[in-house]
């Protein structure tokens, strides 16, 4: 599920990779993604893309990503795709896109749905883009999934440089931050930004930075609501969400920590929550420069009186 819903992202921050794949989707075509349980059996398709245009020549596309082998993969594929067409009734055409890590994967038999496969539904094999030169950046990004990680670094770096915009820098950076963070989970920021070797990019921009502080403030805001029940409602949110931004920072501040320092026991832990919004920024700048624990241990003696 976790590598499902970074395929999804990457089609829906790309919508023109539809059209590379898929001929007979215009480049400009846009999409709304859904995953629609179909009631009757309650399956639930992983990825329907809707286009956004009253257009109705334009396709339903019935997006999967199968990393690994499911010998009943296909009759579930279009067993999700007949009993939704069957409940919705849409009236417009649709395609399928399969992605598939490699070739040699068992899908279950090809045979009943030999048709389909033929000329509705396009597979891409991720393993295919390995030998390719001069793919799309679109097309690169999906190579980065199964690049060898000794490589992942130069090929990103390909990836982002040159962007026709700032805008379209920053929708490349997001997927490929997201794609290492899921290849390679113990880096930090810091050592991210080293392979990608960018010196001035604020990551606290990109979503995975911002999904984890926004954890923090829904949390935050949670506890503050409880607290509104007995001091008064504008009170509660207020303090709310200063509790929010102050976990939010927290959290990531560890999660940051813990790459860079080792695990940290819970006094350690209760400590940093304890600083406040500013010192927590603080911390977050000075431990790209930290080496170890003993680094921790100064800024906080320095910082903050320790008992």
């Amino acid at each position: 599920m976790k590598t499902d819903k970074l395929f999804y992202r990457i089609f829906l921050s790309q919508p023109e990779l539809i059209a590379e794949l898929l001929p007979g989707v215009p480049p400009d075509c846009e999409f709304e993604y859904s995953a629609p349980v179909v009631k009757e059996t309650e399956v639930r398709l992983d990825g329907l893309l809707t286009p956004s245009s009253g257009d109705l020549s334009l396709p339903l596309v019935f997006l999967e990503a199968q990393m690994q082998s499911d010998a009943d993969f296909y009759g579930r594929y279009f067993a999700g795709i007949f009993l939704y067409l069957r409940q919705y009734k849409p009236n417009r055409p649709w395609q399928g896109l399969i992605v598939i890590r490699h070739r040699q994967q068992d899908l279950g038999s090809e045979v009943p749905y030999q048709l389909q496969l033929d000329f509705q539904v396009q597979r891409l094999y991720l393993e295919d883009l390995l030998p390719r030169t001069n793919l799309s950046p679109n097309l690169a990004i999906l190579r980065l999934l199964i690049l060898p990680e000794e490589e992942v670094g130069v090929a990103a770096q390909a990836i982002l440089k040159n962007p026709p915009t700032d805008a379209e820098f920053q929708r490349r950076l997001d997927l490929v931050e997201a794609i290492l963070v899921n290849k390679f989970p113990q880096l930090s920021f810091e050592e991210v930004r080293q392979m990608l070797d960018l010196k001035e990019v604020n990551f606290s921009e990109t979503r995975f930075y911002q999904d984890v502080l926004q954890k923090g403030l829904e949390q935050g805001l949670e506890r503050g609501l409880e607290r509104g029940l007995e001091q008064g409602l504008e009170q509660g949110l207020e303090q709310g969400l200063e509790m929010g931004l102050r976990q939010g920072e927290a959290d990531l501040v560890l999660r940051l920590l813990q790459r860079r320092c080792g695990v940290l026991g819970v006094d350690r832990q209760d400590l940093i929550r304890s600083l406040n919004i500013t010192q927590l920024e603080a911390l977050g700048d000075a431990l790209l420069d930290f080496k170890g624990m003993a680094d921790l241990e100064a800024w906080l003696k320095l910082n903050r009186s320790i008992s």
